[in-house]
């Protein structure tokens, strides 16, 4: 078994802090020396306590999904003879309110627009099974809740 780091970092400094008008920014260290700056969303924290440039939790979470499809789809690819030029996800996640009344990310789409090339292009039939093979394999998709859809775009292979 392997085991990921991430070590999560905010400092109060000089802030006023039992007001509850701090601000929310902070640094995610991860194993390999990755430095990344973090907030919370400013769509549940205000600007300025909230820092709108940095990664908030909620986006870090559907760019992991995306990611993590991603890697499977292009080792399954790979495996099948099928060379992939380029790859990119404008995934969404979608916040909802469960039966209780807490809000959680219910549903995540991945939007892939993948363009290959090559002898061997695949049929749209093809490229939907890379994609449910990815969705199987992925470890994040089998250790969450939310539903992730995968609305991959029209296959596209360059001349």
């Amino acid at each position: 078994m392997t085991s990921h780091t991430a070590t999560v970092e905010w400092r109060r400094g000089s802030q006023p802090f039992l007001d509850n008008k701090y601000s929310r920014a902070h640094v995610w260290t991860f194993d390999g020396g990755a430095t990344v700056e973090a907030s919370s969303s400013p769509h549940v924290v205000r600007v300025p306590l909230s820092e709108p440039a940095n990664v908030d939790p909620e986006e870090a979470y559907v760019a992991a999904l995306s990611s993590c499809h991603m890697l499977w789809f292009l080792s399954i690819a790979a495996g099948r003879g099928f060379c992939v030029d380029s790859y990119r996800d404008e995934a969404v996640g979608h916040l909802a309110r469960n039966g209780t009344g807490k809000q959680w990310l219910s549903r995540v789409q991945l939007r892939p627009r993948i363009v290959f090339s090559g002898p061997t292009i695949p049929d749209p039939a093809q490229v939907q099974h890379l994609h449910h093979q990815a969705h199987c394999e992925c470890f994040l998709a089998n250790s969450v809740r939310t539903e992730v859809i995968v609305c991959p775009a029209p296959v596209h292979s360059e001349p």
